[in-house]
């Protein structure tokens, strides 16, 4: 197993740097350039103890095939033994160090916004939203990270739409291939004849876009402000706290009610419109990298069907790794890792 060293020293040092870095009161007052630099300090940090690992284990192998030339056999044997066990544990530990080290998605680090739709199926479907409203936000406890809902529409028990933020460590990383059509195969409360019905909800996972990567010009933004409808809240058709903002060069639409604060909903709705901004930049340039090479690379089309949940049978399938797992409560209750 052969790692270049002079890179992997050229990290460390790099690390040290940043360490330092991170104690400046000049980086302390720029909350961008100290949480950019804090991320990629983490970054190095996995790839630096991943490194250590791997070299404590290739010393470990060195000191054990000393012990070959022992006249002993029984000692022989034993050191043979351990050195496969050190063997299996190296290259384990070599897999890690190398995926670490091969090239990131720019956005891995970013926080994200879900925008979970119903689809085909009326309210079973608006039903299935908030299945999987939960499941995700379950799974965010059981990472640590913090959820915030940004927008919702209500539909009886379930949610014709909903916008929430995941913030925490790695989260697109994590969830970006969440994106995509999620069918779900049961039967309706309301049917008599027992028959299964099929609907579907649609995920979309953004990275959240920072101020600098999606700049507006005052020109491109048009905000309107309205009064709130729909059920509950005494501001309610009271003050015009609505607020719906229009990006000008492209016609995107956001429009926020949630909050009885103007300012707040506006803020939220920027910070959606934002991230729904540099998914279309990255949409476009994946679509023009996908050209190039005559094939759909990394195409995150969102109308694919990725996975459907049958609860009849109590499995989910992922229909683009061709998966199938027998353990649908589990995974609604937030136990994504294996997926």
């Amino acid at each position: 197993m052969s790692f270049d060293h002079a890179e992997l020293q050229d990290l460390e040092s790099r690390y040290v740097t940043l360490e330092r870095e991170l104690q400046s009161p000049d980086l302390l007052r720029d909350q961008r350039a100290y949480t950019s630099a804090a991320r990629r300090f983490a970054e190095l940090g996995r790839v630096l103890e991943a490194w250590r690992k791997v070299k404590k284990i290739e010393d470990e192998i060195e000191g054990t095939k000393s012990l070959l030339a022992d006249p002993n056999n029984e000692i022989r044997e034993m050191a043979q033994s351990e050195l496969e066990l050190l063997g299996a544990d190296l290259e384990t530990s070599g897999q890690e160090l190398r995926t670490l080290l091969l090239p990131k998605d720019p956005n891995d680090e970013k926080n994200t916004i879900l925008e979970i739709r119903a689809g085909t199926g009326g309210d079973e479907a608006a039903l299935f939203a908030a299945d999987l409203y939960r499941m995700y936000t379950r799974y965010a406890e059981t990472m640590g990270w913090r959820c915030e809902i940004l927008s919702s529409n209500a539909s009886g028990n379930g949610f014709k739409e909903i916008f929430f933020s995941v913030e925490g460590d790695r989260v697109y990383s994590h969830l970006k291939y969440e994106s995509g059509v999620h069918r779900v195969q049961r039967v309706p409360a309301t049917e008599s004849q027992g028959r299964i019905h099929t609907s579907a909800v649609t995920v979309a996972v953004l990275p959240e876009a920072e101020e600098v990567e999606v700049d507006f010009k005052p020109e491109d933004i048009r905000v309107d402000v309205y009064r709130s409808s729909g059920p509950g809240g005494q501001s309610v058709n009271t003050t015009d706290s609505a607020v719906r903002v229009t990006h000008v060069p492209t016609g995107m639409v956001v429009a926020i009610q949630d909050e009885k604060s103007q300012l707040k909903n506006k803020l939220k709705a920027l910070k959606i419109l934002r991230a729904r901004l540099l998914d279309k930049a990255n949409s476009e340039q994946r679509q023009k990298i996908s050209e190039e090479r005559r094939e759909q690379v990394g195409s995150g089309d969102r109308s694919e069907r990725i996975r459907t949940y049958n609860f009849s049978q109590g499995r989910v399938t992922d229909h683009r790794v061709g998966i199938t797992l027998y353990r649908l409560t589990e995974i609604l209750n937030g136990d994504l890792t294996e997926l």
